[in-house]
């Protein structure tokens, strides 16, 4: 765990990026799930972990922003060319 207020080397900060993307991808899953599960006690375990998962992604949001590059957010998306 990276403790303090140092800069991320790239390597770390690729790796927290793929990190940040597989528990937003958890984090879908499981609110998904939570529609389709009809088990009250599954329910009450998927629920614990979209909680459990926003506080991680919280902090690891926290650590990212100490990585050596920040790309910039386009103020509008290009039109995506489907022809």
């Amino acid at each position: 765990m990276v403790t303090g207020q140092h800069t991320l080397a790239a390597h770390e900060s690729i790796d927290l990026h793929e990190i940040l993307n597989f528990k937003t991808l958890c984090l879908t899953k499981s609110k998904f799930m939570q529609g389709l599960v009809f088990d009250q006690e599954l329910k009450d375990m998927l629920e614990k972990d979209v909680q459990q998962t926003i506080l991680d992604i919280n902090h690891l949001q926290a650590i990212y922003s100490r990585a050596p590059f920040h790309a910039p957010v386009p103020e509008f998306r290009p039109t995506p060319i489907l022809n």
